[in-house]
């Protein structure tokens, strides 16, 4: 008989997004209505000064003390819950043993990671282990990937209604967004960019697109936006989109996952919309410089201190309260098979990465701890969109502020 009492931990609640999931998760579920939950970190201190700045309402939220260090700690929190929510990252840094024990105990696990060669290490490693124990982990619960995994399911299924296939060709496009950055996201970027030059070979694997994916008999060349293109479909020019690299890999899994079988050569790629004409091209070619500055300068010491000392957010800080509220996303998927062709929205409401993404963590721990059960779903390594498809969507079009849409020709 399973003796965990909470439904939900939220591991790193004082992290700058586990502040933000801390408080949607108060305002969402409250505290004594039906879902039991805690926040957890390694200072008992700043959890404390977290509750204070909650407010009343929040005195009564469990708290539970575990450190990343201390594998002891994490095997007690996870003794005490089924589903464990972690924005502790960078995660190739602080994410394995809060896996492992996660795997051991049997519990279900979503997190924020965008680190597509540490996911990879981590199902080398312990998929196995979580098929034997019902352990459910389920990577890249935010902004990457949530909308593009379950935007490319969502519109195969609307391809399979209208056309009876799937669509073989897909690709996403970042029509507007609005949004900032916290220090916790550009540490995991730096730390990514200093795993790569440590280890040359991490090159090559970061760069497959398959490196998620199951074993395939056919594996069909990906698209990919390096520099500014111009996109027929849209009339306007692309430029690369940052996050490319993990939704890709999320995506391409899940497909694989799928095993659609009229559909072995799906193929899938990410860009940003720039608009037309010289201005487009333009912001396309700033776009494009200014990733691979930033590439550049994270490899390299010296310029990786100066631009963390001078001109990015410390871990800890980001976006404010008010750009939060005024951040959107608004992305276009367009799906391809022969003749036909289907386009489809999905926007959110708020920033990307911190007010949506805390949304979407927090839907999908719900979904996982209410909507999807052991005998519907085996232990292992998941994707968003191949754990919790329609349930995911439905929960985030009610509560998250976010829409899924087919569009019109």
């Amino acid at each position: 008989m399973d003796s965990k009492t909470l439904d939900i931990i939220l591991f790193g609640a004082t992290s700058f997004v586990g502040k933000i999931t801390t408080q949607y998760l108060l305002n969402e579920v409250g505290i004594g209505k039906g879902v039991t939950w805690a926040i957890a970190g390694r200072s008992l201190g700043k959890i404390k000064q977290l509750k204070n700045q909650l407010g009343p309402e929040a005195e009564n939220i469990p708290i539970i003390v575990a450190d990343s260090a201390d594998s002891a700690s994490l095997t007690k929190m996870c003794q005490q819950g089924r589903v464990i929510l972690s924005t502790v990252g960078p995660y190739a840094l602080y994410g394995e043993s809060l896996v492992e024990a996660c795997v051991h105990n049997g519990n279900d696990y979503c997190d924020l990671t965008g680190e597509a060669y540490w996911i990879k290490k981590m199902l080398d490693k312990y998929q196995l282990r979580a098929k034997k124990t019902g352990a459910r982990i389920i990577n890249c619960c935010g902004f990457d990937s949530i909308p593009s995994d379950l935007g490319v399911y969502f519109l195969q299924q609307a391809s399979q209604r209208q056309f009876g296939t799937v669509c073989k060709d897909v690709k996403l496009r970042v029509k507007a967004m609005k949004g900032g950055v916290s220090g916790g996201t550009v540490a995991s970027g730096i730390e990514m960019a200093k795993a790569v030059k440590k280890d040359p070979a991490l090159r090559r694997k970061m760069g497959n697109p398959y490196l998620l994916c199951q074993s395939q008999t056919s594996r069909v060349k990906q698209p990919r936006i390096l520099k500014p293109t111009f996109d027929k479909d849209f009339n306007a020019w692309s430029a690369p989109f940052i996050m490319e690299t993990i939704n890709s890999r999320v995506v391409l899994r899940s497909n694989s996952l799928q095993q659609h079988d009229d559909c072995e050569d799906f193929t899938y790629g990410e860009a940003v919309l720039t608009g037309k004409g010289r201005q487009g091209y333009f912001r396309a070619w700033g776009i494009t410089l200014g990733l691979g500055g930033f590439g550049l300068a994270a490899k390299n010491k010296l310029l990786r201190f100066l631009i963390q000392k001078f001109l990015l957010p410390k871990p800890g800080q980001g976006p404010s309260p008010k750009q939060q509220e005024n951040g959107f996303f608004d992305l276009r998927i367009i799906g391809k098979n022969n003749q036909q062709s289907l386009t489809i929205k999905v926007t959110g409401d708020k920033d990307p990465g911190y007010g949506c993404t805390a949304k979407m963590l927090t839907q999908a721990g719900l979904c996982m701890a209410f909507d999807i059960g052991k005998t519907e779903l085996s232990g292992g390594f998941w994707t968003p969109a191949t754990a919790m498809n329609d349930k995911l969507i439905i929960r985030l079009v009610a509560s998250a502020g976010m829409t899924f849409d087919i569009l019109e020709d």
